[in-house]
């Protein structure tokens, strides 16, 4: 009875070593494979760099080599599972099956995913014959839209796999849609405000924008499904729902294609022979200076008779749209028309006022009036004196 026990322990034990030695297996190979994918992939992309000038062959590897790492584990471990499984009989290890596929779709969503995003850098580094780099807020929407695309495909797939009825899901979806579309209109009329900013392209990320409906101004930071970051000018952040731009205005300067200088000069009334020399010189000023666009509108004339002045304006365009540029291009225009009005011996009129004084009226200085008054204060004072001496000789 003794020995059958004994020989009975032995093959029990030669039995489990059998499938714990296969667990073993399974899990070294996957360690190995997962080695010498590494190392293929590594020298792959290496041969790749050399070979040819595409920066598409190393964006697929970039993106697979995670992915296929997870993918031979989770193959090795889910066959080492099931090995496990088929000695030990434990019910738990039924659902190795379903984990497994679960798996795989997850980690093709991934791969997928990550395609895109390596995908989205390689598109906004490619430079264009003209020099220019493809839009960002195009390519980052577009990239969007395929990552939602790919998660909603997989997320469906997934159901499939585990038992669901999609036809279901789907039926399920449109009512479901329609009570959190009533229930979130808000976050809809966002969602399709940003819809309609990434295909309209008012503006992108970087440019600067204002709005002469609301109190916004300031340069783009991001634009996301929900809200669009606007930097101001002094430096704090505005976060304005995307529905917004769906009803007011928006001005883009950074898309303008010069900035205007417009100023009205005024000369003194004195200098009225002066302003037709002065006109002409500073029209010819414009012309020669090199940082004013003479194929845009350029005017220098006479203007009008002004209360004080006689004015004339000038009327052009800059070649830089750079706001601080610009600013140092229109300093030194307005140097220089001083610099030409001072040449004609002109000067720039001020606000004067005349006084027309009557006929027979005279104007006295301080000084006199001054004078005038020590002089009758003292005959004033000098009265009495001889009033009392007058009156001394009587007696």
């Amino acid at each position: 009875m003794d020995w059958l026990d004994l020989e009975q322990l032995r093959a029990l034990l030669a039995h489990g070593s059998h499938w714990i030695i296969q667990t073993f297996l399974a899990v070294l190979g996957a360690l190995l494979v997962d080695l010498a994918l590494r190392r293929m992939l590594t020298r792959l992309q290496g041969r790749l760099e050399v070979r040819t000038r595409t920066p598409w062959d190393e964006a697929v590897i970039d993106a697979l080599r995670p992915p296929l790492s997870v993918m031979i584990w989770l193959v090795g471990i889910a066959f080492a599972a099931s090995i496990v499984g088929r000695a030990t009989h434990a019910p738990i290890f039924d659902a190795v099956g379903p984990l497994r596929t679960m798996g795989v779709i997850i980690v093709i969503t991934w791969f997928m995913i990550r395609l895109v995003r390596h995908g989205q850098k390689v598109i906004l580094a490619m430079e264009r014959p003209d020099g220019t780099h493809p839009d960002f807020t195009t390519v980052d929407s577009i990239a969007k839209l395929l990552r939602v695309a790919i998660l909603i495909t997989g997320a469906l797939v997934a159901l499939q796999t585990l038992g669901f009825s999609i036809s279901g899901v789907l039926a399920f979806g449109g009512i479901g849609g329609i009570a959190v579309g009533f229930a979130a209109r808000d976050v809809l009329a966002n969602f399709f405000g940003g819809l309609m900013v990434y295909l309209d392209r008012p503006f992108a990320v970087g440019e600067w924008i204002r709005s002469p409906d609301r109190d916004i101004e300031g340069t783009v930071e991001e634009i996301s499904w929900r809200l669009t970051r606007i930097r101001t000018f002094d430096q704090r952040p505005l976060y304005v729902p995307n529905a917004t731009f769906s009803t007011i205005a928006v001005e883009n300067p950074s898309r303008m294609f010069n900035r205007r200088i417009k100023e009205t000069v005024g000369i003194r009334y004195d200098d009225a022979a002066e302003m037709a020399g002065i006109v002409e010189e500073v029209k010819q000023m414009l012309l020669v200076h090199p940082d004013i666009d003479t194929s845009r509108t350029l005017m220098v004339n006479f203007d009008a008779f002004g209360p004080s002045s006689l004015d004339f304006f000038l009327y052009c365009f800059t070649k830089t749209t750079v706001w601080a540029e610009y600013h140092a291009v229109k300093q030194d225009v307005l140097f220089k028309v001083m610099e030409i009005i001072d040449q004609h011996g002109a000067q720039i009129a001020f606000p004067t006022s005349t006084l027309h004084v009557p006929d027979g009226v005279t104007v006295r200085s301080e000084a006199e009036a001054a004078r005038k008054a020590a002089q009758a204060e003292d005959a004033a004072a000098s009265a009495p004196n001889r009033a009392d001496a007058t009156s001394g000789d009587s007696d």
